[in-house]
């Protein structure tokens, strides 16, 4: 359990200095994962509508 925690920590704190030292970074990150989750919807409306 106390692992657990020390990595959680751990990965927020670089997250929170990522977000800082690298706003722009930080932000195409962000961006990047949110097309992949948009386009993974997309294809499965595509996939349900072809089964119709």
């Amino acid at each position: 359990m106390q692992v657990k925690k020390v990595l959680t920590y751990g990965g927020v704190g670089f997250l929170a200095y990522y977000l800082f030292a690298r706003p722009n970074d930080a932000a195409d990150a962000v961006r990047g994962a949110f097309d992949t989750v948009v386009n993974a919807a997309d294809s499965l409306a595509q996939f349900v509508n072809n089964l119709a």
